[in-house]
């Protein structure tokens, strides 16, 4: 694969990782106590012209005030 390729991949994932992360932490801030709780989340990466359709699930645990 190429250096461009490889970059461009790197750079998107990056992106989808800091923004995701951004955006469950503020739902977290929003929900208020979230101790003790256990939430599914579920990921749907789709890519156009490649016909794909990728998805990840997953556990995420509550935030601990304090």
């Amino acid at each position: 694969m190429s250096d461009d390729f490889n970059m461009s991949m790197r750079k998107f994932l990056k992106q989808v990782g800091v923004t995701s992360q951004q955006a469950i932490e503020e739902a977290m801030r929003t929900a208020g106590d979230t101790s003790g709780k256990t939430f599914s989340a579920k990921v749907v990466l789709t890519v156009e012209g490649l016909d794909l359709e990728h998805t990840v699930t997953g556990q995420i645990t509550g935030r601990e005030d304090g």
